[in-house]
């Protein structure tokens, strides 16, 4: 278990006090922190009891795609939800969304909340960073859980021309957000057009509700500074896409769960897992689009449970003096 009752509180838009229709008891289990780790002040809603669970959300979302999760997971993990770098709550300087940075923020995150080994799971963004954490510190993950995104400069890049018009109005944005300045130009003042016809464009035929886009829309609203960092992570992409070239020639050896919406990625991200992993299990999530964790999330909770009750079960890391 963490320290995180001693670190400071997070309040108001974007954190658990501030967040609507969370799941009954949420604050009674989980609580949003800060968590300086000296390069980055970082936001992380923390709870449970149980060995750590990393959890990295994807675009346009925060640490609040997984709020109808996490309530199971904490009765077995102690679950830590972060903002990554330039989202939500967490600091958003000019520099460092590459997936090397971002992974280095993460094991610094987990060095301050004391956990020297961890299991983590990403979706969207968040899992080309869970793939490099896996990759750059190996010895730091017991588990690693992938859904719902391609390895960029693994898996073949989708072409510029010709893709179907659902495929075309799905991926657009993957060249739009890396532009420097005029995506910001066009989309502010307009965010609930531009993001919310990606939600929708993502969703399949299950929709999110109005009210639950509207929030993320208000998220990147507040701030100039939140909107400029909801593209950074896109704008790192070359470095990314040269950095994963490395790190394909790193297999993954740990235990890995890949998972897709039915309407989404479905069995094709197991495929492209195992051309960078050794022992991959793939799970397709029924009913779901690209948003997984809030269009199927009984489903979710319940391939989790099954995946990490190897870890949840295991005995606790030794200590340095040598006692369990």
């Amino acid at each position: 278990m963490s320290s995180s009752s001693n670190l400071p509180t997070a309040e108001g838009l974007g954190s658990v006090s501030g967040a609507p229709n969370l799941p009954t008891g949420f604050t009674d289990t989980f609580t949003s922190r800060y968590v300086d780790t000296g390069e980055l002040r970082q936001h992380a809603v923390i709870g449970g009891d149980g060995p750590p669970l990393l959890l990295i959300h994807g675009w346009p979302q925060t640490w609040y795609a997984w709020r109808m999760v996490m309530p199971g997971l904490a009765r077995d993990f102690e679950v830590i939800a972060v903002d990554q770098r330039g989202i939500g709550l967490s600091d958003k300087p000019r520099a460092g969304y590459d997936t090397g940075t971002l992974t280095n923020d993460l094991v610094a995150l987990m060095d301050a909340l004391g956990h020297q080994r961890f299991a983590v799971y990403g979706t969207d963004t968040g899992m080309p960073t869970a793939y490099a954490l896996a990759a750059d510190h190996p010895n730091r993950l017991e588990r690693l859980v992938l859904s719902e995104a391609p390895l960029v400069g693994i898996d073949p890049s989708p072409p510029m021309l010709g893709l179907p018009e659902p495929l075309n109005e799905r991926f657009w944005h993957l060249a739009f957000n890396q532009l420097r300045e005029v995506n910001e130009q066009l989309v502010s003042g307009r965010e609930n057009i531009f993001f919310r016809a990606k939600f929708d464009a993502a969703a399949g035929k299950n929709k999110l509700p109005d009210d639950l886009v509207s929030y993320y829309v208000e998220m990147v609203a507040s701030d100039p500074d939140a909107l400029r960092g909801s593209f950074e992570w896109y704008r790192a992409l070359n470095t990314t896409i040269a950095q994963n070239k490395q790190r394909k020639n790193r297999r993954l050896t740990l235990p890995v769960l890949a998972m897709g919406g039915e309407e989404s990625f479905g069995e094709a991200i197991g495929e492209r897992v195992k051309g960078v992993a050794d022992n991959v299990q793939t799970v397709v999530l029924r009913g779901a689009g690209h948003w997984v964790a809030e269009q199927a999330p009984e489903a979710m909770l319940d391939a989790l449970t099954a995946f990490l009750a190897p870890y949840r079960d295991a005995p606790p890391p030794a200590s340095p003096d040598g006692r369990s």
